[in-house]
């Protein structure tokens, strides 16, 4: 493992370009569950399956469990960023990383520091009112039980990519004109399983593919150094 870190440590050093692609593992480190893990989301108990209840149709036909299910799943208004959001934002500070690609939708590399954060899933951050536009916080959805209605009158949905949803096409074009530009990709804390976001990678035409996942993944044998450990361990190791 430190033939590793040193390896990585040197990529860094080396790199201008960075881009760094993460998914939930990044975020569990902050304490905010996975999905598909044994203790993830998709794993828990509730009477609709969570892949149900996650969705367009549900949040439309069944607007107060979805609710329900999102104030006591989703959302971590306490949780804070981890090393490795802390070490993401240290390589933007240090004039390194171009961006973070995110699946997650807790905002922790803002909260980190990091100011190009393209969130391919949405944010829990924003919401807006199906009806005017009008936005609104996080809090305003915590507080407003059990439905967060706007002074129009209209409900107010989460910015967040529903299944039977579409990711932000300006979010996707940013994201491919990163990956495309950059001379490293780190992705970390993703099984790479889940389209269309895990098919960014195949727009990488730099030099050194890096992934870091606590389990393998499909892309394992064509990356540059491939790390089996804590995210947010690496990263720090490598930036000490």
């Amino acid at each position: 493992m430190d033939e590793k870190i040193k390896k990585l440590r040197e990529i860094l050093n080396e790199s201008k370009k960075i881009v760094f692609f993460g998914g939930a593992g990044v975020s569990t480190e902050s304490g905010i569950p996975d999905f598909r893990s044994a203790s993830g989301v998709f794993s828990m108990d509730y009477k609709y399956p969570p892949e149900m209840i996650l969705s367009h149709t549900f949040f439309e036909t069944h607007t107060k469990e979805f609710y329900k299910f999102y104030r006591d799943v989703m959302l971590y208004p306490d949780a804070e960023p981890n090393d490795a959001h802390k070490a993401l934002a240290e390589l933007e500070r240090q004039g390194k990383l171009l961006a973070v690609i995110t699946q997650n939708i807790d905002g922790l590399h803002q909260k980190a520091g990091s100011r190009t954060v393209y969130e391919l899933h949405g944010s829990v951050h924003r919401n807006y009112c199906t009806n005017c536009g009008k936005t609104y916080g996080l809090k305003f959805i915590i507080d407003n039980v059990p439905l967060p209605v706007c002074s129009c009158g209209g409900l107010i949905k989460p910015d967040v990519v529903l299944y039977e949803e579409s990711l932000d096409p300006r979010t996707i074009d940013n994201s491919i004109i990163a990956i495309n530009s950059a001379d490293t990709l780190i992705i970390g804390g993703t099984s790479l399983n889940v389209y269309p976001a895990a098919g960014l990678i195949d727009y990488f035409r730099g030099k050194n593919l890096v992934l870091i996942n606590k389990s393998e993944t499909q892309s394992d044998a064509i990356a540059t150094l491939c790390i089996h450990d804590s995210i947010g361990k690496v990263l720090k190791e490598a930036m000490a």
